[in-house]
This record gives C-alpha cells, structure tokens and sequence, in this order.
C-alpha cells in the first residue's frame, strides 16, 4: 500500500505560513490565492481527453535506503494505467481494477474504489481535484526558481486526525500551471516524492493498455477480490 498512498495521494507541523495566517482548522480557512491557483491547474487537466506522464517516485522511510522508481501513467477518461518496476495498477474505467505485484507475481481484482471508500485517491483523474474535498486547509507557502523557472507551492493539512500524513507540498509551474512535484510528509516519518518529468496531453492509447493482459504474464496468480 505505500506505492498506493504514495502516488495518488501524492500530495504533523505546518509550516510557518499557516501559523502566520490564522488557524487553518477548515476549509473554509483556505488560502484564496491558493485556490486561484489550483483552479487553474484542475482546469488545464481536466480539458486533457487524455494523458501521458511520465514520473519518479521516491520513496524515503526512517532508518531505511531510499527507494527510487521510475513510472509512467497513461489515462484516458475514468481509465487508467500506472506502471513502475514493482507494481502496475490498472482500470478499466467500468468495473474492474487490477492491482499487479511484479516481484511476487501476483495479481489482485477488485471492483472499481467508490468516491468516498478511500482518502488515498487511487483514480489519478482525482489527483488535481482533491483540493475540492473539503477534506484539506491549504496556503500557498512559497515562490522559488528551479532551472530558471519560477514556481510555486501550496501546502496542505488533512484536516482528519485519523490520516497517515500530516503535510502534503504541491510544486507548480507558475507560466503553465503543471504540477511539477508533490511530496507527502507522513506521520511515521515516511516522506514520499513524485517528481513529474513529463506530460504528454490528448495522447491516443490502445484499449488494452486499460485491462490487465493475463497472457503477458502467465505465471501470475489472480486474486478474485470483486463483491459480486
């Protein structure tokens, strides 16, 4: 479940920006400026009809070398492919999807995640929307230069004390509004960063990208977890 929380959430001490403010207990206490710009990037991607991304996700746990992976994401509407070298996670937009553990050969089926089952935004079409929740308090913290270009980066506090992080950091592009980094401080100390290299938009995808391919990998067990 790391490589689950990590990805797609993606995103216990506040920096100063929120102290600096006021409590930032709600969402209503949300930064506006802060919104301004997040409603930016939810309206660049979500006039995508679909995209490639391509990522590295690291993942870094206490007294434990640090984890790199590299991975690509391809989605198309309500379907979706997420694969890096341990584990491929995939959707088919209608009823099924696949959870593929490379390293044990095993794969498990489940129905699709309800809204509302899960905070860990498992669907990547909820990665530039969660900020709508209301689940999160949010500010825009600072204004850097990386590479000569200016960014930008919110921060958020999940406002449930039952979450397993504490602090989630959304760095932007400030001229394009793409989401460059997101980095998740969890509560046992874990930190886990994926880093966006690069974004390929209305990118046309084969249908089986979206549906596990038992005959690629047939020495795989399948799992049936699905309710019905």
């Amino acid at each position: 479940m790391r490589y689950l929380m990590a990805i797609f959430i993606t995103f216990g001490i506040l920096g100063a920006s929120f102290a600096q403010k006021q409590d930032f207990t709600k969402s209503a206490d949300n930064d506006p400026e802060a919104t301004k710009i997040l409603d930016k990037v939810s309206a660049k991607y979500e006039a995508y009809k679909s995209l490639e991304a391509i990522f590295t996700l690291k993942i870094e746990i206490p007294e434990e070398p640090a984890d790199v992976q590299k991975g690509k994401l391809m989605q198309e509407g309500e379907k979706y492919h997420v694969d890096l070298q341990e584990m491929a996670m995939i959707c088919d937009g209608v009823e099924n999807f696949w959870v593929h553990n490379k390293r044990n050969e095993e794969v498990q089926l489940n129905d699709i995640p309800e809204d509302d089952e899960s905070d860990d935004m498992l669907a990547p079409q909820e990665f530039y929307n969660f900020y709508k929740s209301g689940k999160y308090v949010y500010a825009l913290t600072n204004a850097i230069v990386e590479e000569g270009k200016p960014l930008l980066q919110i921060e958020f506090k999940p406002l449930s004390d039952e979450s397993e992080y504490f602090k989630i950091r959304m760095t932007i592009e400030k001229k394009t509004n793409i989401v460059k980094r997101v980095k998740v401080f969890a509560k046992d100390g874990s930190k886990y960063t994926l880093d966006i290299e690069k974004v390929t938009p209305n990118k046309k995808f084969a249908a089986t990208n979206f549906v596990f391919n038992k005959k690629k990998y047939p020495n795989v067990d399948i799992e049936d977890l699905k309710l019905d």
